[in-house]
């Protein structure tokens, strides 16, 4: 049974009349006979679509409880058992309710098609789950339903159903989108001009890629090489070189003239040009052009021009950019008689194609890269000797023959020119070619004894041997250098994918980054500066040090070291320098690198910048991170002064009111009643205050806490002071080491905790052990570190529970709103953690909830206060059950 066909009315928002086309498209097809029925639809209390739906034959949907409502869903089972040709299925996007076959609408369709079915429906741009928070950022409304932009891609048609935004909010405003009292709101909100502008915009981009998707297919189906120039695209030729920058600049530049459009910059990575492109320059433009909205390839080619060609004709280009040629006069002199350079083929091969040749400050100067002696100046120097002494031991040889004949002569002066040209490369290939022609005219061609050749044939012989040892030397030549190359790049990638893997592994990527450059450069020192302070400020003080690895010298007082004075400490002979960007540098010192590890170099220091920028991302998503909770909380804090807050102050005023009212009169015990319901109410507003305002601080970065040595049993009285006595038990042993804490906040932690396990655990026995700490397991990050547990035996928290449990704002389902606004867990929680403890939960064995305080060990006072002495915080402190944050009350003690 053949697939059916899926058809699909694209809105750029509600009213735009998707459904309204879709049913007229149905009607259409009834008419012509076709079986069209209704799977689902919905008229959105609209009479024109009520109109149309009338007329075709609808599958009545199934009805599904959910939660004490009964929804309607597409009855999937009846539709397919009445096999229609075409179905209307609206809401593509649509979430079933549970229950149903499938969790969402389109899986519905889905099976419809593969039962044969061609399908009509409906989606709106916001429920592409690649456009949703594209969408909630404009209309500032997320969407809950979403469909993968996949599946709706794999639709036969899509068409767009399109009317301007004015029109939209026309039809909104006369009532024919939504009812008449929504239309203001609406209007206000999601239907604003600007709104409906950008979803528009987003809908026609959308389905441009979608119908450049099928030309592509279409050209590639039809064997359509020609460029069709349906859509500007510009790609930009680089080699790897600076004058990139140039490039891509112009590349922007000739786009903006046209409205839309693709720009397209790709680097042509030949067999041997890995060793002269510039991996430094190829990053730079790699972010330049990603800054510019454009996109960066690689390809691989034997021909650098066929393969740029043949990108181009790939994604349909309609203009290319190179620069021109680097290369001297000579050299491009002699590239024109051999069929030109790449611009020049590129030009004369583009068809119709247009290119741009742009001329560039290292144009034309011989700038491109030299060739280097990769066989080493030893081996090149060994060379010349044997192509100086070879060639006459040889000829020695042949004299001992009495008549070896000038081919055999040839034939042995030949072997020795390859061995030559294998020891020492070209040049001396060429030496001894020449100069092993002279042995052989002098001593084996007739006449001997001169250089003077009677016979032509001798002559062309001599000519022959020449150009074949010149030929066999520069192909073994070539041969060598390619396979130092190879070599040289396989080592290189095996480095760098070593540093990556290790930098990834490490916390610290950079400074790992840095480590592994001592051993890989053979360097004493390693550093990262950047020329502005903690900020992306420049700074012309000096540059300052971001990261170092080993003996880094030249620093001043400051941590900055300028790279332009005589007295920055640095040696320009035992030191390597490598700009990563503009504002940083990698500086080695110990030695100054060979020009062959340069290149190795200037790929680290693109590894090294992609760890900073890596570096910088994470700091900055903490940052926001961070920015989002303290939001997040003051939110929520300002929702619960609102709310929560109300319960105690409307308390204390009933009480105070009826106290002040001078007709009535109470008895000491009515009196007694009252004041205590005040008492009561002020307790619990200052322990809702208390608990607010150290959430509020521990959102912020001034909860630094007073650590000092502790025992557990200096502040547990404190602690439990608000609970009634005989409630709690305490079973401290009496060997208990000290701790390192903050005396103010490790009360309010376990106040916290033991209040939280009498309101939740009501009649149940509460205990308060604590463990020996060093003496036995307990460990805090591998080191020693002491514990408390708070053990209860009520109803528990489920496992699934235990992580909301410590978040603000927080209670049970059958605790009553008025015992508080859920902080003191998360407060015990963010106090423990500030002091470089834990605070975790574990069950009760035989059932209840356990809470474990685990705190590092003390080593001693730190040197904190004055004379080298600790801060002693007084025991008026410890003893007074205050709601400020501990760390601020002391102060104020002491102020």
């Amino acid at each position: 049974m053949a697939r059916g066909t899926l058809r699909i009315f694209l809105g750029a928002a509600p009213g735009v009349g998707k459904t309204y086309e879709m049913l007229e498209e149905a009607h259409r097809l009834a008419n012509r006979g076709e079986d069209v029925v209704i799977a689902f639809a919905l008229d959105h209390g609209r009479a024109e679509t009520r109109a149309l739906m009338a007329g075709l034959e609808t599958v009545p949907p199934r009805r599904l409880p959910y939660r004490g409502t009964e929804f309607e869903e597409m009855d999937l089972d009846g539709v397919l058992h009445r096999a229609p040709a075409t179905a209307v299925v609206d809401e593509y996007a649509h979430s079933n309710v549970p229950g149903s076959r499938h969790a969402k609408r389109w899986e519905d369709v889905d099976e419809l098609l593969n039962a044969g079915i061609n399908v009509l429906s409906t989606v709106n741009i916001q429920h592409l789950a690649s456009l949703g928070d594209v969408v909630g950022t404009i209309t500032e409304v997320r969407q809950a339903e979403t469909v993968p932009d996949e599946v709706v891609r794999r639709a036969d048609q899509i068409h767009l159903v399109d009317i301007s935004p004015e029109l939209l909010r026309q039809r909104l405003g006369e009532g024919k989108i939504y009812a008449p009292d929504k239309v203001d709101a609406a209007l206000a909100n999601y239907f604003r001009l600007g709104n409906l502008t950008a979803l528009r915009e987003l809908a026609l981009l959308w389905l441009a890629d979608r119908v450049d998707e099928g030309l592509a297919r279409y050209r590639a189906e039809n064997d359509i090489h020609a460029t069709w120039p349906a859509r500007e695209r510009v790609v930009i030729g680089l080699t790897g070189g600076p004058e990139g920058e140039i490039l891509i600049r112009r590349g922007a530049r000739i786009l903006n003239r046209v409205n839309g459009g693709d720009l397209l910059a790709v680097h042509v990575r030949a067999a041997d040009g890995v060793v002269h492109e510039s991996p430094q320059s190829l990053e730079a433009q790699r972010r330049l052009i990603q800054d510019l909205g454009g996109s960066y390839h690689i390809v691989a080619g034997e021909d650098p021009a066929a393969a740029l060609l043949d990108f181009a004709r790939s994604v349909n280009a309609t203009q290319i950019v190179v620069g021109i040629s680097r290369r001297g006069k000579f050299a491009g002199t002699l590239g024109g008689l051999l069929g030109g350079g790449i611009g020049t083929r590129v030009v004369r091969d583009s068809g119709d194609i247009d290119v741009h040749m742009v001329s560039h400050p290292l144009g034309g100067r011989g700038a491109g890269p030299r060739r280097e002696r990769d066989l080493g100046r030893i081996r090149v120097t060994v060379g010349f000797i044997l192509a100086a002494m070879l060639p006459v031991v040889l000829q020695f040889l042949l004299a001992l023959n009495p008549d070896p004949g000038v081919a055999t002569a040839i034939l042995v002066q030949l072997t020795g020119s390859v061995t030559v040209a294998l020891v020492g490369g070209l040049w001396p290939a060429v030496l001894a070619a020449l100069w092993s022609s002279l042995l052989v005219n002098y001593f084996s061609t007739p006449p001997v004894g001169t250089l003077t050749i009677s016979d032509p044939q001798n002559f062309f012989s001599l000519l022959v041997f020449v150009g074949v040892s010149a030929a066999v030397a520069v192909v073994v030549d070539l041969s060598a250098r390619r396979s130092k190359e190879a070599s040289r790049a396989r080592a290189e990638a095996t480095t760098l994918s070593d540093l990556t893997r290790g930098a990834v592994k490490s916390e610290d990527s950079v400074k790992d980054l840095l480590r592994q450059a001592l051993d890989v450069f053979s360097v004493r020192g390693a550093a990262v500066y950047s020329s502005g302070p903690e900020g992306n400020e420049r700074t012309t003080a000096g540059w300052r040090l971001v990261a170092s690895a080993g003996e880094v010298p030249g620093l001043a007082e400051s941590g900055t070291r300028d790279f332009g004075s005589a007295g920055s400490g640095g040696d320009a002979g035992t030191e390597t320098t490598e700009n990563i960007d503009p504002a940083t540098r990698l500086v080695l010192f110990g030695r100054a690198l060979p020009a062959g590890d340069r290149r190795l170099l200037a790929a680290f220091g693109v590894h090294l910048a992609a760890q900073l920028e890596r570096q910088q991302l994470a700091d900055s998503r903490r940052e926001v991170l961070r920015l989002a909770e303290g939001n997040t909380m003051r939110t929520s804090i300002l929702r619960a002064v609102s709310h929560d807050l109300r319960t105690p102050l409307a308390g204390i005023k009933l009480s105070v009111g009826m106290l002040l009212q001078k007709d009535r009169h109470y008895a000491p015990e009515q009196e007694h009643e009252l004041l205590q319901a005040i008492d009561e109410c002020s307790d619990r507003l200052d322990l809702l205050v208390g608990n607010l305002l150290d959430m509020s601080r521990l959102s912020s970065p001034g909860a630094e806490p007073l650590l000092r040595p502790l025992r557990w049993s200096e502040v547990i009285p404190a602690a439990l002071r608000s609970v009634p006595a005989g409630r709690v038990r305490v079973e401290l042993p009496p060997n208990m080491p000290e701790i390192e804490a903050d005396a103010g906040m490790l009360e309010r932690v376990i106040a916290n905790v033991v209040e939280n396990a009498v309101k939740y655990a009501p009649g149940s026995d509460i205990a308060v052990v604590g463990s020996a700490g060093g003496l036995s397991n307990t460990t805090l990050k591998g080191q020693p570190a002491g514990e408390l547990s708070i053990i209860d035996h009520g109803q528990g928290v489920p496992a699934e529970r235990v992580v909301e449990m410590f978040r603000p704002f927080q209670r049970l389902d059958d605790i009553p709103q008025t015992t508080g606004v859920g902080l003191g867990l998360a407060v015990a929680k963010g106090f423990t953690e500030a002091m470089g403890g834990t605070l975790t939960a574990e069950q009760t064995p035989g059932g209840g909830l356990t809470m474990v305080i685990r705190l590092p060990l003390s080593t001693g006072f730190p040197d904190d206060g004055p004379h080298g002495q600790a801060p002693v915080v007084p025991q008026s402190f410890l003893a007074r059950r205050t709601h400020q944050a501990p760390l601020q009350a002391w102060k104020a003690d002491q102020q």
